[in-house]
């Protein structure tokens, strides 16, 4: 008996209930994954450009510190300009929390992370949600205007969780560590299709991601001209531009095969 794939856009957008309690579950899963990291993986290059893992986690503990503390983000924009003129506005002050560290020792972030990241979480929950969907993270940063909601409601409900949950990605791939999935690392990789299916312009397609965080969903209206198989987590890689482990199958028509391969999504 035929199925129905159900369509992506059909995934409910994270609530701010259900983000409360995802926020929560990957920042476990970070700390963990970060604490297991032996003494001479810290210097281990990563796939974000120029960092190491040392970096990489000097990087989340700046994005969490400044969710309560606003103005430490607009100071280092401010001294990115002068420190990273050749750099983006975010990137520039991505490379300023690292430069904010540079003497940190690995161990010692991941206590630093164990202190601001709770005290960012409260102060998204805190937040009342009328202000949090008038906040425009783009104020600061032009590059937030790509994202489907250039809301902070948007940023805490989806993009917390999700950058943090790639960044654990990465420290797998540099470390060579297990990825350890669970439940929550799914509804991650939904809101991931969802945004995909929002921005998608292409013919219906389907998708069929494997593993804990996969799930099959119809992209675009109608009978699917190309169907990708590919594990879930390689397929973020594939859409946020980082290097794919596995090779994903395609079946169906070229050009919508090419667009699938073309697709990206903000991290």
């Amino acid at each position: 008996m035929a199925t129905t794939t159900s369509s992506a856009r059909d995934i409910p957008r994270t609530s701010r209930t259900r983000a409360r309690l995802l926020n929560e579950a990957e920042l476990r899963a970070t700390l963990s994954s970060f604490r297991e990291v032996p003494d001479g993986d810290w210097r281990r290059p990563t796939v974000c450009t120029g960092w190491t893992v040392r970096d990489m986690l000097s990087h989340t503990v700046g994005q969490y510190e400044e969710l309560p503390r606003p103005w430490v983000a607009v100071r280092r924009i401010r001294q990115a300009a002068r420190t990273h003129p050749e750099l983006g506005r975010l990137d520039g002050h991505n490379e300023v929390q690292i430069d904010d560290r540079k003497a940190v020792p690995g161990r010692e972030l991941i206590g630093a992370l164990a202190h601001f990241a709770p005290q960012g979480l409260i102060a998204l929950r805190r937040t009342p949600t009328a202000v949090s969907r008038r906040i425009r993270p783009s104020w600061l940063y032009p590059e937030a205007k790509a994202l489907p909601d250039d809301s902070m409601d948007y940023l805490g409900n989806v993009i917390v969780a999700r950058d943090t949950w790639m960044h654990r990605v990465d420290l797998s791939d540099a470390t060579g560590a297990e990825l350890v999935l669970d439940g929550h690392d799914r509804e991650i990789m939904d809101q991931v299709v969802l945004d995909l299916a929002l921005a998608w312009t292409g013919p219906a397609a389907e998708i069929d991601l494997h593993g804990p965080a996969g799930g099959r969903r119809l992209l675009g209206i109608g009978t699917p001209t190309v169907t990708l198989h590919a594990d879930a987590v390689d397929f973020a890689r594939h859409l946020s531009g980082r290097p794919a482990r596995g090779r994903p199958e395609l079946e169906g028509e070229p050009g919508a095969r090419a667009a699938l391969m073309a697709a990206r999504v903000v991290f």
